[in-house]
């Protein structure tokens, strides 16, 4: 009773660190327009603020599972902790978008160790009966940050000041340091020699890769640096994954790819989380300069999505054991895109209930597709391998995430573009297109989906005896 118990606060504070880096990303969507003014940049812009958080996140995570078993998990958890902090508090004192972007890729290094060690540690803990309900339990906390990040930051970045936004990471910080300090233990094992040479290009590769799609959003006029950073990007990476492939003692390893379940989540899955990523950053900006909200009432609205979100939660294991994992993303891939469809329908003459109904509708589907993807990437993996799917998911779920702001950004550029809008800023038919293009993304899960057998990932369900009628 005390080993669980103890597994069970272990659980728990990772997900008090998860909540704390969802809150700092959500928490700054509604205050895009507030900061961007300070620093004399266009709203849409500032999107490298968030991405670049997203990128250094992605780049630095495959350093965390080789350190865990160097140095210990409570080491690096704890020294992590300690970068975080010390991040949020630069990012509060920037006075431009250079030296803010410059502490969002610092915070990127901290949450890139916070997060997936402490992930990693709450895995290799759980049995392969106890992983929904472990999955679960991670999630559930998770949720309350987007529930009260956009209207917390736009309260806070309206009422007083925008910085006070990162500060909120100082007293959260601090908790988290004393109690990981009490419920960690700091268990090394040898570690496999580091691949630097995997390390330098995967990092460099898709650094590239994103700094060109942010400047094909951020300068349209001039298609020559984009094109040549997205295509050396992309080069580098094709040559990453081929170097992976053939060393005997890789960044991170790839043999997972060769379990069907575990390779939805990276190939369809990923084409859902960039989609879904793009939301929370793209909604908030259509509200505000489009339809005219204040950051409080966009951050109300959207708060309705993320309410969603958290009002599905209680029920997710209940559908999942009932329908199968196969039925479920494939019904819901269709509802998240018809949910994006209707986000595009918004116009100055939609009811703000209506919007609201339409964002809780929609946070629903999104939290059952995500709590799938999450629970079936490791319905079939073997205990021994756990380390390296816990890399490679963690590497693809945060590249997904900063691919869903900067493709949202580069769908909105791409709309004006269409559109032929000459303002300044994207008026309310630029937002619609950029949604129907997110629609199709997201849509394209389903050539993933359908390949999968009816009864994948039935390992971990619980498969309930109906009664007959």
């Amino acid at each position: 009773m005390l080993a669980l118990s103890r597994r069970t606060a272990t659980t728990l504070l990772v997900a008090a660190t998860l909540f704390m880096e969802i809150l700092d990303a959500t928490v700054i969507t509604t205050a895009l327009p507030i900061i961007a003014k300070d620093f004399g940049v266009a709203a849409s812009h500032l999107s490298v603020g968030i991405s670049a958080y997203l990128v250094a996140v992605t780049v630095f995570i495959p350093i965390s599972g080789w350190a865990a078993d160097r140095f210990g998990a409570k080491t690096i958890f704890s020294t992590a902790i300690c970068i975080f902090v010390a991040a949020s508090v630069c990012c509060a004192i920037s006075s431009d978008i250079y030296t803010f972007t410059a502490s969002r890729v610092l915070q990127g290094l901290g949450g890139a160790m916070m997060v997936p060690v402490g992930r990693l540690v709450v895995l290799r803990s759980l049995p392969k009966e106890e992983i929904v309900k472990g999955m679960a339990m991670l999630t559930w906390p998770a949720l309350a940050a987007p529930l009260i990040g956009p209207v917390f930051g736009g309260w806070v970045a309206q009422t007083f000041s925008w910085h006070w936004i990162f500060l909120i990471n100082v007293p959260l910080g601090c908790m988290a340091l004393c109690i990981g300090q009490y419920l960690l233990d700091n268990h090394k094992s040898e570690p496999q020699r580091f691949d630097i040479p995997g390390f330098i290009m995967s990092g460099v590769g898709f650094g590239l890769f994103m700094a060109g799609l942010e400047t094909f959003s951020t300068r349209p006029d001039n298609l020559a640096l984009p094109t040549v950073l997205l295509l050396s990007g992309l080069g580098l990476l094709i040559a990453t994954f081929r170097h992976m492939a053939v060393v005997p003692m890789p960044l991170f390893s790839l043999k997972a790819m060769a379990i069907r379940t575990f390779r939805l989540t990276i190939l369809g899955g990923s084409a859902m989380r960039i989609a879904l990523s793009s939301a929370p950053f793209l909604v908030p900006l259509m509200l505000q300069l489009a339809l005219g909200f204040t950051p409080v009432e966009a951050g109300s609205v959207l708060l309705w999505l993320f309410a969603g979100n958290l009002a599905i939660k209680p029920a997710t294991t209940w559908i999942m054991n009932a329908a199968g994992f196969k039925r479920v993303i494939v019904v819901n891939t269709l509802l998240v895109a018809a949910g994006f469809i209707a986000i595009g329908q918004f116009s100055q003459h939609t009811p703000t209930w209506l919007m609201a109904l339409t964002l809780f509708i929609s946070g629903i589907n999104r939290s059952m597709h995500l709590t799938v993807l999450n629970t079936i990437a490791f319905a079939d993996i073997p205990q021994d391998k756990v380390r390296d799917a816990n890399t490679l998911s963690a590497v693809i779920m945060q590249m997904t995430r900063g691919l869903g702001i900067t493709i949202g950004a580069l769908a909105l550029a791409l709309a004006t573009v269409i559109t032929g809008s000459q303002s300044g800023e994207p008026v309310i038919m630029d937002f619609s297109i950029t949604f129907y293009i997110i629609a199709g993304i997201s849509l394209l899960t389903l050539a993933d989906s359908f390949t999968l057998p009816a009864n994948a990932g039935e390992t971990i369900l619980i498969k309930r005896k109906m009664r007959r009628i």
